[in-house]
């Protein structure tokens, strides 16, 4: 360890995102980005933004975005934060938001990022362990607890909790801020933004990385009570008050703009799905019911790891979690027809040529 970093250095573990390698002819399916691409509007307005007026700084409180996510979503600007990425938003959120005498809680299996904030911003935390089938069970909440935070759908495992079993955990917890993060809302779930009106102490974290494609130009944001709002902000004019640049700004509202686009690709997305989670049950895999843009599989013959690791031989790239329970599994980003053809083809040689484990 290096003597000049701080203790809070020297105890963090880091989150590890999914491998970004250079390789030829790479099957890229383990970070879980859009088959699609963006919206061609977004595009051509982030083009419009490499302009001269890159040497001006941009609107620090993102007013015409937050406009526009608040005219979307049918909230008030004042009820919107943006930054960059959702996790910058989330990160923000365990600041301002999670850190109470009582512990957050949070499932056993999830983004494994919330560990890592709890550890940053030394937040006790508490876990609930997902049912037998790898589900959420609100009652699991119903103890004492300084706020939560659930990922809905839930990440690795992609299964959802409706609407309504959120407002039942809101409203068992009227005093306690409750976070729903919603990264993969769009491909199958319902979101709890309808949900804010009613419930002061909801804040709804959703990205442009997943459904709009926008992974390369890092936007999140958050929709909540103004008060809760007003906290993020807070914390982000001590950290950085231009979180996101004119061409994120501008690539952002196109995006949402162009409604049709979104409609279409998520569909898309929704039925490569389909098809990803038949061809994996055909090769005997089990998979998990789905409201994300990835799957969860496991083979009951064969180790999670080691198939991993044969398919990136294959120079498939799929992704692996050692932690327990969820070792035998897979999580495998629906990709486009040549990439989804390529991955089950290769299964299916390896589950033929290995041994059964």
């Amino acid at each position: 360890m290096n003597r000049f970093w701080s203790n809070l250095a020297h105890d963090l573990e880091p989150y590890t995102p999914g491998e970004q390698p250079r390789m030829a002819d790479l099957t890229k399916l383990n970070t879980n980005e859009s088959p699609i691409g963006p919206s061609p509007q977004a595009l051509e307005a982030i083009r419009a933004e490499a302009a001269g007026t890159l040497r001006l700084y941009p609107d620090p409180r993102a007013t015409a975005l937050r406009e526009t996510l608040a005219a979307y979503h049918k909230v008030g600007p004042e009820q919107v934060f943006v930054g960059n990425g959702s996790d910058e938003v989330l990160a923000h959120a365990f600041a301002a938001l999670l850190k109470h005498e009582a512990p957050l809680l949070f499932p056993d299996i999830t983004y494994s990022f919330y560990p890592v904030y709890c550890r940053l911003f030394g937040i006790a935390h508490q876990t609930a362990p997902l049912d037998e089938s790898m589900r959420v069970r609100i009652a699991d909440y119903r103890r004492p607890a300084g706020a939560i935070i659930l990922a809905n759908p839930n990440a690795p495992t992609g299964m959802a909790l409706t609407r309504a079993d959120i407002k039942a955990l809101l409203d068992e917890h009227p005093d306690q801020p409750v976070v729903i993060d919603e990264a993969y809302v769009d491909f199958g779930a319902e979101t709890a933004i309808p949900l804010v009106a009613s419930h002061p102490n909801l804040l709804v974290v959703q990205t442009m990385s997943k459904s709009r494609a926008l992974a390369g130009l890092r936007v999140g944001y958050a929709i909540g009570d103004s008060g809760l709002i007003e906290a993020l902000n807070r914390v982000k004019d001590s950290f950085n008050s231009y979180p996101l640049g004119r061409p994120a700004q501008a690539g952002a509202i196109a995006s949402i703009k162009d409604e049709a686009f979104f409609q279409q690709s998520r569909a898309a997305v929704i039925e490569s799905r389909a098809r990803l989670s038949a061809g994996l049950a055909r090769l005997g895999f089990a998979v998990l019911p789905s409201s994300a843009n990835f799957v969860f599989a496991s083979h009951p013959d064969r180790d999670g790891a080691e198939l991993a690791a044969a398919l990136r031989q294959r120079a498939v790239l799929v992704r692996h979690f050692a932690g327990p329970r969820i070792s035998p599994f897979l999580r495998i980003t629906v990709g486009d027809d040549t990439q989804l053809g390529r991955l089950l083809s290769a299964l299916s040689d390896i589950l033929q040529a290995a041994p059964k484990t």
